[in-house]
Order: C-alpha cells, then structure tokens, then sequence
C-alpha cells in the first residue's frame, strides 16, 4: 500500500513576515513567488494543500496609494495559484502622546540660558505639532491565524503546518496542534526563541535562501 504524501498548509502572518523579510536584505519582497517559496519549504516529500496569507486590511480614506497597493498584492497572490487564500483583518488607528514631544516642551520651557528666540519658537511650534502621533495596530490577525491553525488541525485538512512567522505569541496555537497530533514548523528570517521553543523546529532563513522562489 503506498503511504499518502504529507500534507503540508502555510500560515503566513503577513506582517511580521513582510517586516522580517525586509530587515534580512531579501531583495524585491513584493516580488516573490509564493507558491516557489511554498513549494521549496514544503520539499520534495510534501503535498502542498494550501498557504494561507493574512494581513490588516489598509483602509482606503486614510491611506489611499497604500490601500490601492495592498489590493493589487493581494489581487495577484490570489491569481497565483488556487491553493493560494488571502485573509484580511482590521487596522485600527488611534493618537497618543508623544512623550519626546513633550520631553522637549518642557526642557525649552524649563532654560535657565537664553537662546535665540527664533531657535526657541520654532523648536516649541515642533513640539506642539507632534504632541501627538497616530498609531496603527493590526487587530483580529493573530487570533484568525491561530483559530485556523487549530480548527484545520482538529478537520484534518493537514499534516504539517508551517507558521511564516517570528511573533512568540503564537505559542498556544503551535501547542495546540501539536497535541492534535499534527507536526509544527516556524520559519523566519527573523528569530523566535518562544516559537522555537514550541514547535517541531524552528527553520532560520537567510536572504540567499529566497533567491530562487521570485516570479
């Protein structure tokens, strides 16, 4: 009786991988294939089932250019190959105090020294108008992520799961698949010593290790 391939889905945190594969010098990150990268990660001995890419979904008033981006990324990696899903979550904005703002309000205020006036008002007017800076969060991404990586697991939609990710938060998830019975890898070019922890193994990739997986 021939053993049925190992199937194999990919859990990519859209994200913190993006961020990752900038910061290791990965040439061109929009441009990569990922159905290659999917392929080259999975081997020769796998059956690739699907690779399931999440990401907040840009909103369109308040960053126009970037949301028309976003689309036309996503719009592509869906074209790619069927097996390829994409998976949006929120981005939530909101404004906090800039504490290095307000550092420099209060040491101008608190000179003992005269300075030149103008040097003064328009370090004070800098300081006032970035008092306050808006934040971005992505909000309900990790937790699809980590529903999904289980609620598949439990439907035996896969053998192994592989988590393009570094964000130790995921920890739980990768625990709980495991004790399904099912194998868990972590890869990043970034580290995750919680992940690494966690998983079956934690597989580190280097810039040169994309180079073949390009449209």
């Amino acid at each position: 009786m021939t053993a049925r391939p190992v199937r194999a889905v990919l859990f990519v945190d859209g994200s913190n991988w993006h961020h990752s594969v900038r910061d290791a010098g990965v040439k061109s990150p929009g441009e990569l294939s990922y159905a290659k990268l999917s392929k080259k990660l999975i081997g020769p001995g796998g059956e690739w089932i699907g690779t399931r890419y999440y990401i907040g979904r840009v909103n369109q008033h308040e960053a126009p250019t970037l949301y028309a981006r976003q689309r036309q990324f996503l719009a592509r990696l869906s074209a790619t190959d069927s097996r390829i899903t994409t998976h949006l979550g929120r981005l939530e904005t909101h404004f906090v105090e800039n504490a290095g703002a307000r550092e420099l309000r209060e040491f101008l205020t608190s000179l003992t020294v005269r300075i030149d006036r103008g040097v003064f008002r328009h370090l004070l007017a800098l300081s006032n108008r970035h008092a306050r800076v808006r934040l971005t969060r992505e909000k309900t991404v990790d937790t699809q992520i980590a529903v999904d990586m289980v609620v598949l697991a439990q439907r035996d939609t896969y053998d192994v799961a592989y988590l393009l990710s570094a964000d130790g938060d995921f920890t739980p998830a990768v625990e709980a698949v495991r004790m399904l019975g099912k194998t868990a890898y972590a890869a990043s070019p970034a580290k995750g010593a919680r992940l690494a922890a966690a998983a079956n193994a934690f597989i580190p990739l280097t810039a040169s290790w994309f180079g073949d997986c390009y449209r």
